[in-house]
């Protein structure tokens, strides 16, 4: 785990840079997994918005999608490494991270949820909206809030 810990630091130091990247190096075997046809790559690893879409994710994973004005924001930056100090409870809960600094590039995530200025929202596995949040918040507290999430508590219900 140190290795993705460290991989995903890297990701958050140079965002708009190494993200694109960080995907496409994990992927290069170009393999798909099987049952989804998706192909394999560092479930944490950020994606830009501008290169997916909410659907690609419906029923599969909680996108975590953090929109800023600009890649400078503090609060962005904030968020980056709060999400990527402690990677494994987020991978244990299906998340996926993407992020969008780019108003003015109106990516399809942008224009469904709509953001003002940095915010923090947490989706649930049916595209539903879990949360929003206008500040940072540490990985604590969005995974409690994941864990209230119906579709989580049947998940543990189910031992998934």
């Amino acid at each position: 785990m140190s290795r993705m810990k460290t991989a995903i630091f890297a990701c958050v130091t140079a965002l708009w840079a190494v993200a694109p990247a960080a995907a496409q190096d994990v992927a290069a075997s170009g393999e798909a997994a099987p049952e989804t046809g998706i192909e394999a790559v560092d479930p944490l690893a950020p994606r830009d918005a501008a290169e997916v879409t909410l659907e690609d994710f419906l029923w599969i994973a909680r996108p975590i999608v953090v929109f800023a004005d600009t890649p400078a924001d503090p609060r962005f930056r904030e968020q980056m490494s709060l999400l990527a100090d402690r990677p494994e409870p987020l991978l244990e809960r299906d998340v996926v991270i993407i992020f969008d600094t780019d108003p003015s590039a109106r990516s399809s995530i942008r224009q469904a949820l709509r953001p003002r200025g940095f915010s923090l929202v947490v989706m649930e596995k049916d595209g539903s909206v879990g949360f929003r949040r206008p500040s940072p918040r540490d990985v604590r507290e969005i995974i409690r809030a994941i864990d209230n999430f119906a579709l989580r508590q049947e998940e543990m219900q189910n031992g998934g």
